[in-house]
């Protein structure tokens, strides 16, 4: 195997669910040789893809199909942020969880869908029609919390929305 191929292998280990432009600015190696070695990599059954919500998420085989999807969406920070409010709160409503950590409903409602599609947050309704939301999967969840952050660039991403949400919101 070849040094550049160990090198990958070893951050997707210690960093399941990175997505392909993270790997290659992570690591300073061009697409293309990120690419190549991937293959060869998933060849060889050492690593497995994902490809979810516009992005390529890479783990090694340990990771079964709940985790690496849970995984996926909690490398975003806010999508991480309203699971914490949720598993610290208990049962909550989506006003509470907005007004908790000051982002749009637009937002919450996206992270959301994801959130919800991986297993990790239920939505119930009441008579009334009215949602609450309950943290699913809380021991494993939590599991997964501690093993993952999101990385910078998603950070970024995601705090630059929560500024034009704020901004947006100031504005009306």
């Amino acid at each position: 195997m070849t040094h550049q191929r160990d090198r990958i292998h070893e951050y997707i280990a210690t960093h399941p669910g990175e997505h392909f432009n993270a790997l290659t600015r992570r690591l300073d190696l061009a697409p293309g040789q990120v690419q190549y070695h991937l293959r060869k990599l998933q060849n060889q059954e050492r690593v497995v893809n994902l490809p979810l919500y516009g992005r390529t998420h890479y783990y090694t085989p340990e990771y079964d199909a709940w985790e690496r999807g849970a995984i996926a969406v909690l490398r975003r920070e806010t999508a991480r942020d309203i699971l914490f409010c949720v598993l610290e709160q208990g049962t909550s409503s989506p006003n509470a969880v907005t007004e908790s950590l000051g982002i749009a409903r637009g937002t919450l409602e996206w992270h959301l869908d994801h959130l919800t599609e991986q297993n990790l947050i239920e939505k119930h309704r009441d008579v009334n029609n009215h949602v609450t939301l309950v943290a699913a999967e809380r021991t494993e969840t939590a599991r997964l919390l501690e093993e993952i952050s999101p990385s910078l660039s998603d950070r970024m991403i995601d705090r630059f929305t929560r500024l034009v949400d704020n901004l947006l919101a100031d504005g009306s």
